[in-house]
């Protein structure tokens, strides 16, 4: 299995990316990528882009050199009414919509009963299609609960390659990225195994993860980032997204 996507990515907009969308498209191409999403953190995150920068994504070509494109965020699990630090007005005209826990945005100090109620109000806003890192360590959270959620909410579980990296604020979390992958895979949630790339260099790295999809058995047809043709099917069927073309083929 060598997926030809890859969801999670940040530039310098995220405020500890260090690299443009051009390079990182560069990087993409390269590595025989098709798709690449720009997923850069909400403003809930310290040095988080603001919420203009996602208005304004629509400048981004949706090709460029080859490379699909798609204008995302990685957005902050709240406890806002909607789970997330973007409005659903901003949320819904953005291609991709991910989320998940990150230091200092309000969760540091939460029990596990608050973060899974916390990302379950989340999930079933019908504008999020993927939770990122959902074994980060640092924030626990009912695996069981999060996992019927995502199947009954058909929302997309990563399998994250820098989690196994073994550096920086998931150290030791390892161990339950794992266990999140195989619970989806039995469940047959759609999962995507994404780099997770702050560096244009890191895009499509994948090597820790696809050794962990191998040693569980997880299946292709569960992966929903094989192809560019898989993950725009799948965004497709769960709801519009207007400005999928917008941008045009640069």
């Amino acid at each position: 299995m060598r997926p030809k996507a890859d969801l999670h990515t940040h530039t310098v907009a995220s405020g500890h990316g260090y690299s443009t969308v051009a390079e990182l498209a560069d990087s993409a191409r390269a590595r025989g990528l098709e798709l690449i999403a720009i997923t850069d953190h909400g403003p809930g995150c310290p040095g988080g882009a603001h919420p203009y920068h996602f208005w304004n994504l629509k400048a981004l070509p949706a090709v460029l050199g080859g490379v699909r494109l798609l204008k995302g965020v990685e957005a902050n699990v709240t406890d806002s009414d909607n789970g997330l630090d973007l409005s659903d007005e901003l949320l819904e005209v953005l291609d991709l919509v991910a989320v998940g826990f990150h230091p200092e945005s309000g969760f540091d100090d939460a029990d596990e009963a608050r973060n899974t109620e916390a990302l379950l109000r989340a999930m079933r806003n019908p504008l999020v299609d993927m939770v990122t890192h959902p074994g980060n360590g640092n924030y626990p959270v009912d695996m069981d609960a999060i996992v019927a959620c995502a199947l009954e909410r058909n929302v997309i579980l990563e399998l994250n390659d820098f989690t196994f990296a073994g550096v920086g604020s998931r150290k030791g979390s390892e161990a339950r990225e794992r266990e999140f992958a195989h619970a989806a895979s039995a469940a047959g949630v759609r999962v995507a195994i994404n780099s997770d790339a702050h560096f244009h260099l890191h895009v499509g790295m994948l090597t820790e993860a696809l050794q962990v999809a191998e040693e569980i058995g997880l299946a292709e047809e569960n992966v929903v980032n094989l192809d560019a043709d898989t993950v725009l099917a799948y965004l497709l069927s769960r709801r519009p997204r207007p400005r999928l073309e917008v941008g045009g083929i640069w």
